[in-house]
């Protein structure tokens, strides 16, 4: 029983932080248009 309980209020606890950064909401600011390179050109 202890463990169903220890479960709800994590469970709770991280619902609770969820909607909390959902409220606040995402940084400002923009993305870049330009793909990220994942690798190095080659060079002729």
């Amino acid at each position: 029983m202890r463990a169903l309980k220890a479960a709800a209020v994590g469970l709770a606890a991280a619902l609770a932080l969820v909607f909390a950064v959902t409220a606040i909401g995402g940084p400002a600011g923009r993305t870049s248009p330009e793909p990220l390179l994942t690798t190095v050109p080659a060079h002729p």
